[in-house]
This record gives C-alpha cells, sequence and structure tokens, in this order.
C-alpha cells in the first residue's frame, strides 16, 4: 500500500505531469483573453451594424454574416499564418537588401532577417485574437438584437427628461442591453472555452495535447513498459475539467444577470 501510494506520487509529480498542470494556464488565459475580445468586437461590430451611414452599416453586416460562416478550425489556422507573414512582409520592406533576397532559397521569408520566430506566447496572444474575432462575429448578433429589444418607449422617455443623446445611449440603451444580451454571451462564452481544445493546432502545448502525450502507450529503456494505453483516463479528466469551467461559468453568469438586472423592469430579464 504504502509502496502503491510512493508510486503514483511520484508517478503524477514527475516533470512531465507537472508541465501538463501548468499547461492549464494556456487554456484558461485563451478563454478569458478571447472572451473579452469577443465583446469589445461585438461592442464595436453591433455599433457599426446600427450606425446611420450606409459604409459602416455594411462592415458590420458583413463582419457578422461571413466570419460566422467560417469553420472556426480554418479561420483558427488561417489568421494566425496571415498575421505572421504580413508581418514578415513589413520587416522586409526594410531590412531585406536585393543581395539578401538573391541569397535567400526558399520562397518564403523574403530574406532570412525578416524571418520571425514566434514562441508560445506570440501564438497564445495570436490565437486569442482568432478566437476573440470569430466569436466577435456572434457577439455582434447577440449585441445587435439586444440594443433592439430595448423599449423605444424608454428611449423616448428618456429624451423627454432631456438627456443628451449620448446619456441616452451609455445611461439607458446600454444599461439595459446588457439584460438582454448576457444569455446570448453565455453560449458564446461556452463556445470560446470549447474552442480552447484546438491551441495545440498553433503549436501550443495546451492541456489536450499533454493528456494525447501522457496517455500513449509508455516505454522507459529502464523499466520496460510503464503503462499502457491511457488515453481515455487523461481525456477523462478534460471531460471533469471542462464540466467544472461550466459549473463555474454557469454560476458567475448568474450573479451578473442579478447585478445587472437590479433597476429594469422584470420583463426585461
Amino acid at each position: 500500500m504504502t509502496d502503491d501510494i510512493a508510486f503514483w506520487f511520484s508517478y503524477l509529480t514527475n516533470g512531465k505531469h507537472l508541465t501538463w498542470y501548468a499547461s492549464f494556464q494556456f487554456t484558461i488565459f485563451a478563454a478569458l483573453a478571447g472572451g473579452t475580445l469577443a465583446v469589445v468586437f461585438g461592442l464595436i461590430g453591433a455599433t457599426l451594424k446600427n450606425s446611420r451611414f450606409f459604409p459602416l452599416r455594411l462592415i458590420g453586416t458583413i463582419y457578422s454574416s461571413i466570419v460566422r460562416g467560417v469553420p472556426d478550425v480554418l479561420f483558427f489556422l488561417f489568421f494566425p499564418l496571415a498575421f505572421e507573414q504580413a508581418v514578415e512582409w513589413l520587416v522586409a520592406t526594410q531590412v531585406c537588401s536585393p543581395e539578401a533576397i538573391a541569397a535567400q532559397s526558399s520562397v518564403w521569408p523574403p530574406c532570412k532577417e525578416a524571418n520571425w520566430f514566434l514562441g508560445t506566447t506570440e501564438y497564445l496572444l495570436l490565437a486569442s485574437v482568432s478566437l476573440g474575432l470569430v466569436y466577435g462575429a456572434f457577439a455582434t448578433n447577440v449585441i445587435h438584437g439586444a440594443m433592439r429589444a430595448v423599449p423605444q418607449g424608454q428611449l423616448e422617455a428618456a429624451r423627454a427628461y432631456g438627456m443628451s443623446s449620448t446619456q441616452v445611449l451609455w445611461r439607458v440603451h446600454i444599461r439595459q442591453m446588457w439584460v438582454y444580451a448576457l444569455p446570448g454571451l453565455s453560449n458564446v462564452w461556452m463556445l470560446i472555452v470549447k474552442a480552447t481544445s484546438l491551441l495545440s493546432l498553433l503549436q501550443i502545448a495546451d492541456i489536450v495535447l499533454w493528456a494525447d502525450r501522457l496517455g500513449a502507450p509508455n516505454f522507459l529503456p529502464a523499466v520496460g513498459l510503464v503503462h499502457e494505453d491511457w488515453r481515455w483516463r487523461y481525456y477523462l479528466l478534460l471531460f471533469v475539467f471542462y464540466i467544472l469551467v461550466t459549473l463555474v461559468s454557469e454560476k458567475v453568469f448568474n450573479a451578473i444577470m442579478r447585478r445587472a438586472g437590479r433597476g429594469i423592469l422584470s420583463e426585461a430579464r
């Protein structure tokens, strides 16, 4: 019994498992940063869709319509690569001499001085922006619909009390919009949490990638077969993790809903 406990303690605290535990921070950071950016892009997109100027309204409509239709995986791979190559192209215009370009054997980058080496931090930031752009399109529709759901009579009453357009927008329209938008935004948040399982596509050693590596059959020359295929056990732990995140998220959104609904008519909640 003591030997078993010592073995499992030693096994679960070896270097690879400690790295796996540390990789949970990548998933949490990508979800929080992506969710924040999704709300920011959603507010911008909804404002554009509500604009009186047709070109701005068209930009908002195109953003929410087209980005929502692009598969998450495709956008997740396309945006970081396009951004990386765009930066390298801009750098190349400044640092690459004609001789360096002529000496470059590969097609890309134009010269080796323009090559941008991305690490985990850079890929994590690009992944967060990708999540924000993709799910910001969903948030745009949610916020746009919520803004239209605010009763016009309340806006007219605010104007009748002498409020300026800015005061009506921020103190009445945006204030009440959150009550209608939060249920839809909670769905967008859960989609973002699920999409964090794609981080390994950007060479980020995230929790899914480590679970796959640790669960695969493990052979060591010194001891032979340490364990057989245990992937389902590690995946089961990931299931538990995401279920816990879901439960915590629901409680947080319920608390935010109660706070946002204070002073709002009951039929709006």
